[in-house]
């Protein structure tokens, strides 16, 4: 535990977002707002997704898996970053509580890349091979590729932290973050650091570019087979069923990339914070929205599920 406790530091200072009282105060409340929101909303598609069987298909499992992802994400950063607002004990974190926040928050990054690009792959089928989807897409290769996605994510993170906590730190404990993260860390360290910049670069190559390249090549054919459809109605249809998962999968990579394509200034410009805020808190809130408002069958079973707990809730005797 030497070393994982952080060589000499025993706890490091989050810097947070640091403003006057009333600005803290309403920062707290939109913070609360949107995480309060984020669970309620993933935690509804999770629910309505299982419930209704309708829905028990490779697309919406993807989807479900999402949703359940997202609702450990925010989990993951959110919840100390309300604690700051209140009070500058909640900025302080121990050591091993910072390399815990960071072996999940990476692991679940990792695994949203994968599993975007496994959703990527799932609507390529639909799209271009529609009358061989169901024997492409079986119900137990979707379940393997999910798995798949969780597996990657949690083992890369591991072996980022296998050699980020080999590091000692010497001080100053003040990390320009409102999380754990492996720039301003690596920052920190008064150890050599090449070693796990390599590997942290190595496998930031494997589980967001790869996943990058992957979905691609999968919408490269994708709008190929749209615009080659003759009518306007049919490519309008057709581009609905991957318009939702193109829009998250823009928004979260580009954040993503602004952020980690260039690690080593990521601690002197605080806009870095601004834009990681996109990633770790607001793709989450947004993702169940984008995809809810424009599918109709999730709209659908969501208000079945809703309402018929209203009616059963209404003909329930006191």
């Amino acid at each position: 535990m030497g070393n994982l406790s952080g060589g000499h530091i025993a706890d490091f200072v989050l810097v947070g977002f640091p403003t006057s009282p009333p600005l803290q105060l309403l920062l707290f409340v939109f913070f609360f707002t949107i995480y309060l929101l984020t669970l309620l909303e993933n935690a509804l598609i999770v629910s309505t997704i299982w419930l209704t069987p309708s829905l028990h298909r490779p697309m919406y499992f993807f989807l479900a898996h999402l949703s359940f992802l997202e609702l450990w994400y925010i989990n993951v950063t959110v919840p100390r970053l309300l604690g700051a607002f209140l009070t500058q004990d909640r900025r302080r974190v121990s050591s091993v509580g910072c390399m815990t926040q960071l072996y999940f928050f990476i692991a679940l990054a990792c695994t949203e890349c994968v599993l975007l690009a496994v959703m990527a792959y799932d609507r390529y089928l639909a799209i271009c091979e529609p009358l061989r989807y169901p024997s492409l897409m079986p119900s137990s290769l979707a379940t393997h590729l999910a798995a798949s996605s969780w597996g990657s994510g949690f083992f890369s993170s591991m072996i980022k932290l296998l050699f980020i906590s080999r590091l000692s730190y010497c001080g100053p404990n003040i990390i320009n973050h409102f999380f754990c993260d492996i720039s301003p860390l690596l920052n920190l360290t008064c150890s050599d650091k090449e070693q796990a910049e390599l590997v942290d670069f190595l496998l930031a190559l494997v589980m967001i570019l790869l996943p990058l390249l992957a979905v691609v090549s999968s919408y490269t054919p994708i709008i190929a087979a749209i615009v080659r459809i003759p009518t306007a109605q049919g490519r309008r249809k057709a581009f609905s069923t991957c318009a939702s998962h193109l829009a998250v999968v823009v928004i979260y990579y580009s954040s993503t990339l602004f952020t980690y394509a260039r690690p080593r200034a990521m601690y002197t410009f605080n806009h870095n914070k601004v834009i990681s805020v996109l990633y770790t808190v607001i793709v989450p809130f947004l993702n169940p929205a984008i995809y809810c408002l424009r599918n109709r069958e999730v709209k659908d079973a969501l208000r079945k599920l809703v309402l018929g707990r209203c009616h059963y809730s209404r003909n329930v005797p006191d």
